[in-house]
């Protein structure tokens, strides 16, 4: 089986590439362009025109996004929302994010899309996050029951200063809550700059992952590099997670090699700190370059 092909995008049964396509471009007209040129069918829509996508309503959604998106004949894999990137003890913005989500989840139905990428709160700088968990997970069952009036299942992503940035931490949510309705979305970049190894952290999650994220990065500046050429492992567990567990889902793209415009907004600490330079001459180019290095990592394992 050929990945990357443009007639079938290189895809098993049940094993699609999406990706974070507000990497490649603010506008989203060049966004979709540009996966539809590689071959791809589906975005995990995280921002379009500069607006994330929390920012938009479901009429706005309805109106300014799908037409273009049926149009290039395009699919939304995951909503990539910023739900739960509030400090733990915030409680304004905490409530301020219940209503969101509401919105968010109204959002994935019209497009039809299962998936909302979120998180587990910031910690305070300096404190123990263990002092927190009670009031992380009473917080995202309260997130959850707003995603069950939906059907939809959020996806918890490991990342940086929040609560469930190590496996062990992202394993208790997942223990504690104990529900098909949320779930785990593995990033392997994320891991590494968190000192994990990744490896371990597939070994105690992967049971709960349904989403991953193909982003690499090395561990002695913490900066993003292309998929495979970093420490993050991910042919080796890709290997495993298809070949051998049965992995079904989405491979989605997140290079992190050009600065783009909604970085900053993103991240807790200062952008060029993550991405030192440019690893390609703008969006589109990065993007690209992920895209074919996730296939032929997928090539090499399907042989």
């Amino acid at each position: 089986m050929n990945f990357g092909g443009k007639e079938g995008i290189g895809m098993k049964e049940h094993l699609m590439i999406s990706g974070f396509a507000d990497e490649i471009s603010s506008d989203f007209d060049v966004q979709l362009k540009t996966v539809t040129e590689l071959g791809m069918k589906y975005i995990s829509l995280r921002s379009a025109d500069g607006t994330g996508i929390a920012d938009y309503t479901v009429e706005e959604v309805r109106e300014r996004l799908m037409p273009r998106l049926d149009a290039a004949g395009v699919k939304v894999s995951s909503i990539g929302s910023p739900i739960g990137k509030v400090g733990i003890a915030d409680e304004e913005g905490f409530e301020k994010q219940l209503v969101r989500l509401d919105e968010l989840c109204q959002i994935a139905q019209l497009l039809d899309c299962r998936y909302i990428r979120m998180f587990s709160f910031f910690m305070p700088e300096g404190k123990d996050p263990a002092d927190y968990r009670d009031a992380v997970i009473e917080k995202l069952k309260r997130f959850l029951a707003v995603a069950k009036k939906y059907d939809v299942v959020l996806m918890h992503e490991n990342e940086k200063d929040i609560y469930g940035d190590t496996a062990a931490r992202c394993l208790d949510l997942m223990e504690s809550i104990s529900d098909p309705q949320f779930q785990s979305a593995f990033d392997f970049a994320n891991f590494v700059q968190c000192g994990e190894d990744t490896e371990a952290c597939w070994d105690q999650l992967h049971e709960y992952v349904t989403y991953i994220h193909i982003k690499d990065a090395v561990s002695d500046d913490k900066e993003n590099v292309v998929c495979g050429t970093g420490e993050g492992k991910i042919k080796e567990i890709l290997d495993r997670a298809i070949n051998q567990e049965g992995y079904e889902g989405f491979l989605t793209l997140e290079p992190h090699l050009v600065l783009f415009d909604s970085l900053a907004s993103l991240e807790t600490t200062d952008a060029k700190n993550i991405i030192k330079e440019n690893k390609a001459k703008d969006g589109a180019e990065g993007y690209a370059m992920q895209y074919h290095a996730l296939c032929d990592i997928l090539n090499e394992i399907a042989s």
